[in-house]
């Protein structure tokens, strides 16, 4: 039986985040992977790092967005220097374009209802005019009248991020196992035995970050996961010379010069195909906002299911019933990775998550609590 501190179901963004995080602490870890044949949400990240609007209605989660932001910066070095891949991490700013005097006054009362959220001197989100977003994008349509913008917002590549985290474990004390879909976990005295792949692993802590599998894994360890899936589809042109400074919501330059448009929200179970119609309203959107777009070519699409909460919120608990037992879920896996390898992770190596997580919880969607 191969014996590990923790081990960590799910080899994704979040998996791998938690997994380096802990690894870092100087625990042994096992990452057990389901492999490329899971639904995997990674594989379709947008990659931003984003602060503005994340946690209108819930302070708790614009604090840790806004603390993930700050941590990235290090964590990118420290990924760099750990490992030789850079996540491709940059922090200029970003912009959510408007299209109409409404969008703009709701923009507008969201960061008024968000100013005090990050403490009195707020977190610098603003309204920009036409010409001051002209400014920075010199290139927008005629239809953009104004965006909000935050200081704290950027961007990274997601499979440049997963890639290095994969290499952080290795590097240190992690293990990582492909196609080990786990089918059983059991207490096993203190601690748990699992069973994936044909294999058994025994561990300390288990923490669950298999996305959308963590509904069917949580019962094991008694915590309810009650997570769906969200579609998303993304179009991805041919190289550019450099155009957009910096990302917005709905479109971004990589560091390989193409450019990604997309942000679509569809209720779709579990269906991960691309969509004709979707995909025109993505590229006429683009179109609308930045007009020279109609001019490049698209070169690839995809389709992946990000994992939802009935709330949109993360939800991280550890169970009551089988204490060592961790479930980590969120659709946000580039915007916490920082969060999640260096502050969430530091809490599973300890056995507690911190007081700034109880919001977190499964209990808030007991309607009988509320």
């Amino acid at each position: 039986m191969r014996r590990y501190d923790t081990i960590v179901v799910g080899g994704g963004l979040v998996g791998a985040a938690v997994a380096y995080g802990l690894a870092r602490e100087g625990e042994s870890v096992a990452v057990l992977d389901e492999g490329d044949v899971a639904f995997r949400a990674s594989r379709g990240n947008f990659g931003l790092v984003w602060v503005q609007s994340k946690g209108d209605g819930r302070p708790e989660y614009a604090r840790w967005t806004r603390r993930s932001s700050d941590l990235w910066p290090g964590f990118a070095e420290l990924l760099a220097e750990d490992t030789g891949i850079a996540p491709d991490y940059h922090k200029p700013g970003g912009l959510h374009f408007c299209f109409s005097e409404a969008e703009i006054e709701a923009r507008r009362a969201m960061i008024h209802r968000m100013h005090n959220v990050h403490g009195p001197g707020g977190d610098g989100t603003r309204i920009l005019d036409r010409k001051e977003v002209q400014d920075l994008v010199p290139s927008i349509g005629p239809d953009v009248l104004g965006a909000s913008y935050s200081p704290h917002d950027g961007h990274a590549s997601p499979l440049r991020l997963l890639r290095g985290l994969h290499a952080g474990l290795a590097k240190r004390t992690g293990a990582y196992f492909a196609d080990h879909r786990v089918q059983r976990i059991e207490k096993d005295g203190g601690g748990f035995r699992v069973e994936a792949g044909g294999e058994t692993f025994s561990g300390g802590k288990v923490v669950l970050a298999a996305g959308l599998g963590n509904r069917e894994l949580g019962a094991q360890v008694g915590l309810d996961v009650p997570v769906r899936p969200l579609k998303g589809q993304i179009l991805v042109t041919e190289r550019t010379k450099p155009v957009l400074t910096m990302p917005t919501h709905v479109i971004r330059q990589t560091e390989e010069g193409t450019i990604m448009m997309g942000d679509s929200q569809e209720d779709a179970g579990f269906d991960t195909r691309s969509g004709t119609g979707v995909i025109s309203a993505i590229a006429a959107h683009a179109v609308r906002t930045l007009p020279w777009l109609a001019t490049v070519r698209v070169v690839r699409s995809w389709a992946a299911l990000r994992v939802m909460t009935p709330d949109g919120y993360p939800l991280y608990e550890q169970s009551e019933s089988h204490p060592g037992a961790f479930t980590v879920n969120c659709h946000s896996g580039v915007t916490l990775a920082g969060a999640h390898a260096q502050a969430l992770a530091p809490m599973i190596a300890l056995g507690a998550l911190g007081e700034e997580l109880s919001a977190f919880t499964s209990g808030r969607f007991d309607v009988r609590a509320n």
